[in-house]
C-alpha cells in the first residue's frame, strides 16, 4: 500500500511492510551449509609470526594506488545512482515553520533507540527527519541479494525484550530487520513524529534566541532546542573512477539501490566491488544469472560464517529470562574484533560459562609496542588460516592465488561467508584480478581490462560508502558563523567523547568521528551515545541550564588523546581503508582507538562536569 502523509503535518500516518525482493531472489540472507568443510577454518599455524614480506607487498600495493581519488561522489549524471528505488513518490505536503524541543537527523536504529530512550526518560516533543520513505537506514537503502548482518542478530537488534522479539537466525536476514525497524517504530508511537523524504540541507545556530534553525529541501524552517545527528557512519555511497563510466549502454545501479526491476536471470551481470556487500551477494547472484563476472582489486578476508537457526530451546529459555538480550549483549560488548565476536562461544555468550577464552597473565604489563607486535604475530596466524581456507575450497590455482588475502588482518572490512568461495568454482562464475589499480576503463559494450572487453548485460557497482562523509556535517554552522566542516578542515577534527564540539552547542552526534563506546557491535555504540545524550538533557533540565557546550581545552585534550591512541596503534592498520580514509586522513580524525579509554573519559565528565560550559536562559 502506498505510504499515506498528513499533507499539513507531513508526518506518516501508517506504515508499509518491507519489500521482499522477487521470486527468484528472497532476501533471506545467508542460507544454512551443511557441508562441514565449508564451515570449519584449517588449523591454525602454531608458532606463526608476522610476516613482513605480506607487508611489504601490500606497502607496494599501496604506493600504486591513487588513495581516495580513486573514488567520485555521485553527483551530476550519476546522481541517478541515488534514486530511492523502495517507496512511492513524496506526497506533496506544506512546508513547516515551527519548533520543536529536540529534532533529531536520521531514522534508523540510532534515531530508533533514541526515541525509545528520550519517551522513556520524559522528552516527548521530538520530530525527526529522514531522507528515506521509511525507517530501517542503512537496512532501508541495503536490499540487495543475500545481505544480512555481520554480527550475532541476538546481541545486534537493539530492544529484543521490549518487542518481545527472537530473531530467526542467528544472523537475520537484512529483509527481516528492515521488517523489524518497521515494527519497532510501530510499537512506539515512532511514525508520529518524523518526516519522511525529507533531507536536511542546513543546520544554524542563532545565538539570540538560543535554537537551532534546521532547513529542509521540502521547504522547511524548523527551530530546534537541540540536534542531534544519528544519521550513521556509512550513509553516503560512493563509486568508483573509471574512465568511460557515462558510455555504458546496459542497464547499471549501485548496490545501496538495488533495482529489483530488472530481471537478472540469465543475464551476463558484472559487478565491481569485492568488499562485505559483494561478499554477501555474489552467491545469490551465481543462482540466478548466465554469466557473472567478478572485478575485484582487493581480496576480502573470508572467514567461517557458520550460520544456523535460532533453536526453540533458546526461544523458550529466553523467554523465561528477563533482560537477557542486555545481559547478552553486555558480555558481547567485552569481544574485541571482529573475528572474535564471530568465534565467540554461544554458552559463554547466554552466560552459561565464566568465559570464552584463556586470557594469559604477563609478569608485567605490556607495553604499546609489546602488545602490537602481539596483535600482529596473532593476526598474522589468523590471515594464515584464511589464505589456506582459499586454497581448500577454490579448485583453480590461478583464481585462488588471487582470492588470498595478503594485508594485515582489518585492513580491510573482515568478512564472514560459507558461500563466496565455493561460487568461483562454478563454471559461469570469472574472478577478473584487477590489482593494484582497479578496472582500466567501462564502454558501451561493457568493462574493458587490460586489453580484454568483458560485454554485460548489467554493470553492479559494490564501491560502498563514505566513511563518515564530511558531507553529513558541512551546512552545520555554530556560533561565529563557522561551519563544523570547515572547523575540521583546519583545525583537524576535533570533537569531545565524539559528540560535542566546541561552539556547536546543544549538538549532539551519534557515533560521528573519535566516539568510542562501542564495540564490534555498532548497536553497542549506539546506546551508549543515547544514554548519554539523555543524561545530559536531564542533568540540563535539573540544573535549570538551556545551553550546553564543551570547553576548548577540553576538547584540544580529548583530540590529542585519540591522534596518539592511533598513532600507537597505527602498526596494525598500515593499509588502505575507508577506517582510515583511504590512507589520506590525519591520525585521530576518524575511528576511534582508544579502547576502554572513551568511557573512563565520559565517567569523569559525568561526575565532574567539569567539561561542560552550561548557560541559562536569558
Amino acid at each position: 500500500m502506498p505510504i499515506r502523509v498528513d499533507p499539513q503535518t507531513g508526518l506518516k500516518i501508517f506504515n508499509t511492510r518491507a519489500g521482499k525482493a522477487t521470486e527468484k531472489i528472497t532476501g533471506k540472507g545467508y542460507s544454512l551449509v551443511e557441508d562441514k568443510s565449508l564451515t570449519t577454518l584449517p588449523p591454525q599455524p602454531v608458532g606463526a609470526v608476522f610476516n613482513a614480506e605480506e607487508q611489504d607487498r601490500y606497502l607496494a600495493f599501496k604506493e600504486a594506488r591513487r588513495g581516495a581519488a580513486d573514488y567520485m561522489a555521485m553527483e551530476g549524471e550519476f546522481s541517478k545512482y541515488l534514486e530511492d528505488l523502495y517507496s512511492t513518490k513524496p506526497v506533496p505536503r506544506e512546508s513547516l515553520h515551527d519548533e520543536c524541543e529536540i529534532l533529531v537527523v536520521g531514522a534508523g536504529f540510532a534515531g530508533l533507540l533514541l526515541w525509545y530512550k528520550l519517551k522513556a526518560a520524559g522528552f516527548t516533543d521530538v520530530r525527526f527527519c529522514e531522507k528515506g520513505g521509511d525507517v530501517g537506514g542503512t537496512w532501508y537503502w541495503n536490499r540487495y541479494p543475500g545481505i544480512a548482518c555481520d554480527v550475532e542478530s541476538y546481541s545486534y537488534l537493539p530492544l529484543l525484550e521490549e518487542m518481545g522479539y527472537v530473531p530467526t537466525m542467528k544472523f537475520a536476514g537484512g529483509f527481516e530487520i528492515m521488517e523489524y525497524c518497521q515494527n519497532m517504530a510501530e510499537k512506539f508511537g515512532f511514525y508520529e513524529h518524523c518526516l519522511f523524504h525529507t533531507t536536511v540541507e542546513n543546520t544554524q545556530w542563532q545565538e539570540d534566541s538560543q535554537r537551532w534553525t534546521v532547513s529542509t529541501d521540502r521547504g522547511d524552517q524548523i527551530k530546534a532546542r537541540f540536534v542531534v545527528l544519528a544519521n550513521g557512519l556509512l550513509t553516503t555511497p560512493k563509486l568508483a573512477r573509471i574512465e568511460g563510466m557515462s558510455t555504458f549502454e546496459g542497464d547499471s545501479f549501485h548496490t545501496s539501490r538495488w533495482n529489483y526491476h530488472l530481471d537478472l536471470e540469465g543475464k551476463k551481470v558484472g559487478i565491481i566491488g569485492t568488499g562485505a556487500t559483494a561478499v554477501q551477494m555474489v552467491p545469490e547472484l551465481a543462482k540466478i544469472v548466465g554469466e557473472l563476472y567478478v572485478f575485484q582489486r582487493t581480496p576480502s578476508s573470508i572467514d567461517v560464517r557458520d550460520q544456523r537457526e535460532t533453536t526453540q530451546e533458546e526461544i523458550r529459555t529466553w523467554a523465561n529470562e528477563p533482560g537477557w538480550a542486555k545481559k547478552r549483549r553486555a558480555r558481547f560488548a567485552k569481544i574485541s574484533a571482529g573475528r572474535t565476536a564471530m568465534k565467540a562461544n554461544d554458552d559463554y555468550l547466554a552466560g552459561k560459562v565464566p568465559d570464552f577464552k584463556t586470557v594469559k597473565k604477563h609478569a608485567k604489563p605490556l607495553s604499546t609496542e609489546e602488545m602490537v607486535s602481539k596483535q600482529l604475530d596473532s593476526n598474522f596466524r589468523i590471515m594464515e588460516q584464511i589464505r589456506a581456507r582459499v586454497d581448500a575450497i577454490v579448485d583453480d590455482p590461478t583464481t585462488a592465488a588471487a582470492l588470498k588475502p595478503y594485508y594485515p588482518y582489518g585492513c580491510k572490512r573482515p568478512t564472514f561467508h560459507d558461500e563466496y568461495l565455493p561460487a568461483f568454482n562454478l563454471p559461469h562464475v570469472n574472478l577478473v584480478d584487477t590489482a593494484p589499480r582497479g578496472v582500466n576503463k567501462i564502454n558501451e559494450n561493457g568493462v574493458v581490462h587490460e586489453g580484454i572487453e568483458y560485454p554485460l548485460d548489467v554493470l553492479i557497482y559494490a564501491t560502498g560508502f563514505e566513511w563518515m562523509a564530511t558531507s553529513t556535517f558541512n551546512m552545520i554552522t555554530g556560533r561565529e558563523g563557522q561551519t563544523l566542516k570547515g572547523k575540521w578542515e583546519e583545525q583537524g577534527t576535533k570533537t569531545f567523547l565524539g559528540i560535542h564540539s566546541h561552539n556547536f552547542p546543544n549538538l549532539f552526534i551519534v557515533s560521528g568521528p573519535q566516539g568510542g563506546g562501542g564495540s564490534f557491535n555498532f548497536t553497542n555504540a549506539i546506546e551508549e551515545h543515547g544514554d548519554y545524550i539523555v543524561w545530559m538533557l536531564k542533568t540540563m533540565q535539573d540544573e535549570g541550564a538551556t545551553v550546553v557546550d564543551i570547553k576548548q581545552e577540553t576538547e584540544d585534550s580529548y583530540a590529542e588523546h585519540c591522534k596518539i591512541a592511533d598513532i600507537n596503534t597505527r602498526p596494525l592498520r598500515d593499509c588502505i581503508t575507508y577506517y582510515n580514509g583511504h590512507g589520506e586522513a590525519e591520525p585521530g580524525s576518524l575511528a576511534y582507538y582508544g579502547g576502554g579509554r572513551w568511557h573512563k573519559y565520559r565517567v569523569e565528565a559525568q561526575q565532574s562536569l567539569a567539561p561542560y560550559r552550561f548557560e541559562f536562559e536569558r
